[in-house]
């Protein structure tokens, strides 16, 4: 081998582990704040006389915390999961994405399987980016599932700035 190669290769090898060495991070849901969020939307939801259960998902979908009040009924914590994730997925409330893919031109949405027209979810944004979704449910109304879902949001604004 020339001296030459050796050195390519070398240049080679340094370039990869300095591309290998960056890190990229993106904002995401902590632990503490899904906790949080979670924690106050069961408590939201109790004290208007409704037992629910919560799920936060983070920017990639996964479940972050999932809490079920004592007394929600067990079908519940699947449902608030479903609808954290399509509040994250399509960057807007269950409740809007129920509406919107009740339209002939969006109904196909709705063939998806962790997806689900019903009220309860709610993107968490930071700025314009989302960066993960709160999912309530147990509430007689889904209308009352997404006012506990924000009323989770908002224990945790001033982390969202």
């Amino acid at each position: 081998m020339t001296v030459k190669a050796v050195a390519l290769i070398c240049c080679a090898m340094g370039l990869a582990s300095a591309a290998s060495a960056q890190v990229l991070r993106e904002p995401n849901v902590s632990l503490a704040m899904a906790n949080t969020i979670a924690l106050t939307a069961i408590q939201s939801c109790k004290a208007a006389g409704f037992d629910v259960s919560v799920t936060v998902v983070t920017r990639a979908g996964d479940i972050r915390t999932m809490m079920r009040n004592d007394a929600a009924n067990p079908h519940n914590a699947e449902l608030a999961r479903r609808k954290a994730y399509t509040a994250l997925t399509y960057r807007m409330t269950s409740l809007q994405f129920r509406d919107r893919s009740a339209t002939p031109e969006f109904s196909g949405q709705r063939l998806l399987e962790t997806v689900i027209p019903l009220g309860g979810g709610v993107p968490i944004r930071l700025g314009d980016d989302v960066i993960g979704g709160v999912g309530v449910s147990g509430s007689p109304q889904q209308e009352q599932d997404e006012k506990c879902a924000l009323a989770g949001i908002e224990a945790v604004k001033a982390q969202l700035r």
